[in-house]
């Protein structure tokens, strides 16, 4: 696959720096709470919202709500969809730093 298709594979809604944070911590945690993921990538909570939202509406997590103690807690997940979006991401980087590595070896267009 050519370099120029391989920024093009993924959606915008998956490609986007704060959703794409999201994913990350969730990929490496596997679970985590709203709160959780608003402390690691900062934001508002409207914002952190919105992207949780437009995420889960992709497909790409899942969401539970659970009491703990008196309290509700959102917790969000991957969701297959979400883990193979994001394996295929690590496997683009991997594919860019070698190619950054071997800059004369491009693949060719398949």
């Amino acid at each position: 696959m050519r370099t120029e298709k391989l920024y093009r594979q993924f959606d915008s809604v998956f490609f986007e720096k704060t959703r794409l944070s999201i994913i990350t911590v969730l990929y490496k945690e596997e679970a985590a709470s709203y709160n959780r993921i608003k402390d690691v990538i900062g934001g508002t909570d409207g914002a952190v919202f919105s992207h949780l939202q437009r995420l889960q509406e992709s497909g790409y997590l899942a969401q539970k709500k659970e009491i703990v103690g008196t309290r509700a807690r959102t917790c969000y997940t991957l969701t297959k969809a979400g883990r193979r979006e994001f394996t295929k991401y690590l496997q683009f980087m991997s594919d860019l730093l070698s190619a950054q590595k071997n800059p004369g070896e491009e693949q060719k267009d398949e």
